[in-house]
């Protein structure tokens, strides 16, 4: 077969639908607000062709720069050799979602400032700096009540 260079080639897997979701876009798609400002994940929904971003955008994460009526602008940062170049992209509302990557950060911030209110009260010093994950604490089993059990694989047979 000749080898395709075209705007989808290449795109078998990336585009495919997941298992059990195909059909129809959700309506719920549709109703769901885009600001300025937001960010949002590119993950192209391939039941709709109109506004589809380009492979390259696939997964990629931007900035809501624009909204329109059926479609919103997204900043993209694209590697072109050495340098990052800025790349306006309008996608229809379907092949965008918004990121969970600022979610870890709001609550943090939400959970910090409630900390620092009730400290406030009590009139007392409370460290918000971040801990890394430490070790799990050393503890003991005991087989007192629960015996080995050995494991062996049944025999093989056609049971016809």
């Amino acid at each position: 077969m000749p080898h395709s260079y075209g705007y989808r080639a290449r795109t078998r897997h990336m585009f495919a639908k997941q298992f059990r979701k195909h059909g129809q876009v959700q309506v719920s798609r549709y109703l769901r607000p885009f600001h300025a400002g937001d960010i949002v994940d590119i993950v192209a929904d391939s039941a709709e062709q109109k506004g589809m971003p380009h492979k390259y955008y696939q997964g990629r994460t931007g900035v809501v720069y624009g909204v329109f009526p059926r479609a919103v602008g997204v900043i993209v940062y694209k590697t072109v050799g050495n340098r990052k170049i800025e790349k306006r992209v309008n996608l229809r509302v379907e092949h965008v979602r918004h990121s969970k990557c600022r979610d870890d950060f709001l609550n943090r911030v939400k959970a910090n400032a409630a900390a620092k209110h009730a400290a406030k009260e009590k009139g007392e010093h409370v460290d918000l700096k971040r801990q890394p994950a430490q070790p799990r604490e050393a503890h003991t089993l005991s087989v007192g009540g629960n015996k080995p059990v050995t494991l062996a694989p049944l025999p093989y047979d056609t049971y016809i």
